[in-house]
This record gives structure tokens, sequence and C-alpha cells, in this order.
């Protein structure tokens, strides 16, 4: 009995074999099943061309379209089911693309890396999670969908091209590009691994899809999807870092890969050490202060640095109004290098700034914000872990008629300072306004003439 069940499927499978097309026989035996054996097939259209035929809802295409593609995805191994994915190119693709249908083992007739030609004319066309898809069609409640087209009709509308088959060069991005630019296409990505959560698991629970957490060493996420039912379902992970080739596919705005098998997956190097992209340090100051007695639009606030160049990602300048304890306005410094010995002026009025001092500030805020004090607040610089680098005035105390009292005035640092202190110290500071405390300087300031935005 287990003999004859064996023939019986070989035999289904020869069968089904020939049924698939084949326009590169020659041979006149083939004539009747090969409708255009006596002609080649030319593409006459593009990815573009048959998206743009979707409006809203699944549409059967009638028009004599033929679009070709190269192979990217394999059922060999069992992570592809029912779903055959092709590019446009197989060198740096623009687009991709998948046809829904009803073979087991299509990777037999449709290698990965093989040329095919689809004639779309009778085809349906869909889009499911903003994804076009082409295929057959079924209909469940009154709604058509793209479905697999069956077996007995595949013959009818994919043809391997004569070409040998070519090797898919991978594209080699990063998860810091834009992916929407590779979706639907082969990629490889670099210096990536699975999250320490998945290590000691395998591939997939058993007859379950399963998601995989791949993390690269800039701490970027994708995942990687994998099928229960596929041949390395039950194999560990690797614990290594290294390359990863896959398809990129996504649903909406969710963005995952998947395998052809284990050869995509290269993790044989040590593992990625923390990446850390966040740094204090004492270097970076507040060296002056500005509240022009004549034009308010003219307010700003300096930073220094006097050691190496460094990112402010998650730095903070925040403002205590008056004598509030809690954090009036906030300035986020992320996206800034502030290189070394070289200063960054935040303004709250780019325009005013630019007239009055002739050149545009470095970072433009809001009115309101940290950098637009009237003379009596408090400003604090915080580094990405939440301690305070330097502070200018007392938390809790209102500036007005006290040490740190600049307003229509300025605050200037003192040259010999060269690092942040977390402590007011009256000082380390020049302080000018129209009523501050004894030892501040009581002395409105102008703009342009009396301030330095810019030079330390």
């Amino acid at each position: 009995m287990a003999n004859t069940s064996i023939l019986f499927k070989y035999i289904f499978w020869i069968i089904l074999f020939i049924m698939l097309p084949s326009s590169c026989v020659k041979n006149r035996d083939f004539d009747e099943i090969q409708s255009t054996s006596d002609k080649e097939l030319v593409a006459n259209s593009t990815f573009l061309e048959v998206f743009s035929l979707y409006k809203e809802g699944t549409v059967q295409i009638q028009d004599d379209l033929v679009i070709e593609g190269y192979v990217i995805s394999s059922d060999e191994a069992g992570n592809f089911f029912g779903t055959l994915y092709f590019q446009d190119k197989s060198l740096n693709p623009t687009l991709g693309l998948q046809v829904e249908l009803d073979v087991r083992d299509s990777h037999l007739f449709y290698p990965v890396g093989s040329k095919i030609l689809i004639k779309l004319k009778g085809l349906y066309l869909g889009k499911s999670k903003d994804v076009y898809k082409i295929g057959g069609v079924f209909t469940s409640f009154g709604n058509a969908s793209v479905g697999r087209l069956p077996a007995s009709i595949v013959n009818q509308h994919i043809f391997p091209s004569c070409e040998d088959t070519v090797e898919i060069e991978p594209t080699v991005i990063s998860l810091e590009d834009d992916l929407t630019n590779y979706r639907n296409t082969l990629v490889r990505i670099a210096q990536i691994e699975f999250s320490n959560s998945e290590l000691g698991q395998t591939y997939a629970v058993k007859e379950e899809e399963t998601d995989k957490i791949l993390i690269d060493c800039l701490d970027h996420e994708i995942r990687l999807r994998n099928s229960g039912y596929s041949d390395f379902q039950h194999v560990m992970l690797p614990e290594g870092s290294g390359a990863i080739t896959g398809l990129l596919l996504h649903e909406n705005e969710d963005y995952f890969l998947v395998i052809r098998d284990e050869k995509d997956v290269t993790l044989s190097n040590e593992r990625c050490e923390d990446f850390i992209d966040e740094f204090s340090s004492n270097s970076v100051f507040i060296s002056e202060i500005a509240d022009p007695d004549n034009n308010s639009g003219a307010r700003f606030i300096e930073l220094y640095n006097s050691g190496p160049a460094i990112s402010l990602k998650n730095w903070q300048l925040l403002r205590h109004t008056n004598e509030n304890t809690t954090v009036g306005a906030a300035v986020d410094l992320t996206g800034t290098i502030l290189e070394s010995r070289a200063t960054l002026v935040i303004s709250p009025n780019e325009e005013e700034f630019t007239l009055v001092y002739g050149f545009a500030p470095d970072i433009v805020v809001n009115t309101g914000s940290a950098a637009d004090s009237n003379g009596d607040d408090t400003l604090v610089l915080v580094d990405p872990f939440g301690a305070v680098i330097d502070v200018f005035g007392i938390i809790g105390e209102d500036g007005s008629g006290t040490q740190h009292e600049f307003e229509d005035g300025k605050a200037l640092r003192n040259q010999e300072i060269t690092r942040g202190n977390p402590v007011f110290v009256f000082l380390e500071w020049d302080v000018y306004n129209d009523t501050g405390d004894s030892g501040t300087i009581n002395m409105p300031q102008n703009a342009p003439e009396d301030f330095t935005p810019g030079i330390r």
C-alpha cells in the first residue's frame, strides 16, 4: 500500500509538471498544452502600470497585458506556501509583486532567479493591508478578494522564460533606510542578530506562524516571520551576529523579513556590544543668556563645548519659570552635534535674531520656550540620563532682585570657566540687569552691540 501511494504521488507531479507552462519546449507534441508555444511572449507593461489599474476593491484585468520579473521566493523549505514572489529586475530592483497560486513545490517549476512572464488578462488584482497581489478570485459575504490561481489554469498565465536562471543579488540595506524603497524585494541586512529575549528558542512554534525579533547593532528592530511548517521550524536560533537575506515584506506600515531557508541566515560572528549613542559630558555648559532691553525678540541662549565633539541626543535645556520647582518649558537638543570649542546658539525668533545679529541661530525654538526667558527664571542643562550638567539660577527662587536676575540684560559666563556646574555659583558669571541684587551690574544691555552670540 505504501509503494502504491508513492507511485500515485510521482504520477501526480509528473502530470502537473506537464500541465505547467514550458515555453522553451520546441517539440510539437506539446502544442496542445501550450497555446503560445509558437510565439515569444514579450512584456508590454510595468509593475507600476499594473498597480495603477487598482481603484477600489478587487478588479479583473481585461487588457492583454504581460509583465516580467525574476522569482525571489522558494517553497522548497516550506517557509512559503501558495504565493510566488518576484521583482522587476535581478539587480537593484525597484518593485516587487506576488501572485497567488494553488501549486505545491512551485520551486521545481519557478526556481529562484528564473525569469517569468505573466499574462494578466483574466487575472484579478487586489490590495490587502496596502499590499498588491494578483491571482484568482474568491468571494466571501459578497466581497471579492484575490485568491489562489487554480493549478489547472496556471499554465495559461505564468510562463518561464527561455533565459538561464540568474543569480539574484540581494540589495544591501540598513534598517535606518527608508524601507518603502525596498518592499517586496530581496534584501540583505548586515550587523544584525536575534534579540536576547529570543535566544534559546527555535525558529517557530510547531504548526504556528511565529515572529522573531531581530536587532541590529544600532538597536533598530525588525521581525523575522517563520512558518511552523517549515523544515527548519525546530532548529534553534543562532546566537551570534552577522547578516541575513530575505524578502522584505510589509503589512501597512509594519515590515518583516521572510527567509527562503536556513542558508539565508549567517550569524556566526560575535554578538554586537550594546550600542551607545547617548553621551554625557561636563564640558558642555551655558555660556551666555540674553534678554535685551531694547528688543525681546533678540533673546537667545548660547551653549559652549570646551571638550571633544559630542552628540547632544536626548540632552535638554529646561526652564523653571520664576519660583516654580516644576519644569515650565524644555528644548530638546537631539540631532545636534556640538563640535569641539564651538558654540550653539538657540533662539525663539529666527527672523528677528537674524535681522539683529546678522546670522541665523543654530537652533530655532518656540516663543515661550526655555530660550525665551524674561530674566527671572532658572535654566538647567540636563544630559540624556537626567543628570544636571549646568545651571543658572536657583530652582524654587524667583530671580527678580536676586543675583540670578538678568532682566533687560544678560548673564555671561566668565572666560576661565571650562566646565558646567550643577550648582549655581554666582562668581562664575557676570550678570547684567536693571534691578538685580548686590554684586550684579545694574546696566541694561541693548542688542546687538552688548551681546556676543556665537563668540566665546
